[in-house]
């Protein structure tokens, strides 16, 4: 089985009001604030953008998460890195981290267990 596209989009973020405000300016809009300096966004059927606040001492990161249908059915090819293998999330998925040939780290997001 292989991934079915872009699920998410997850960014850091020094500010999170600029951050969401520039967003907003774009055509995003605020599906779920978490209250906590961390909300998910989206425009049209698009991938989701989940933003999180992260202190001034730390770079911000971007991390790309595709979409898998059945983590059990799943099977990284050999020239797939997994770093970490599926687990559950406190999000409600199952998240697996895979890195790619130049070091960047992917996301791979499947439903939860039912």
């Amino acid at each position: 089985m292989v991934t079915e596209g872009v699920e998410a989009v997850f960014l850091e973020t020094r500010n999170w009001g600029k951050a969401a405000r520039f967003l907003q300016a774009l055509g995003f809009e605020l599906e779920v604030s978490a209250g906590d300096g961390s909300g998910v966004f989206r425009n049209g059927e698009g991938a989701f953008l989940v933003v999180a606040e992260i202190p001034e001492d730390r770079e911000p990161e971007v991390r790309i998460a595709l979409r898998v249908p059945d983590a059990d059915a799943f099977h990284a090819g050999s020239d797939v890195e997994v770093v970490t293998p599926f687990e559950d999330t406190h999000y409600g998925t199952r998240e697996m981290t895979v890195r790619d040939p130049d070091g960047r780290l992917w996301s791979l997001q499947a439903p939860a267990k039912s």
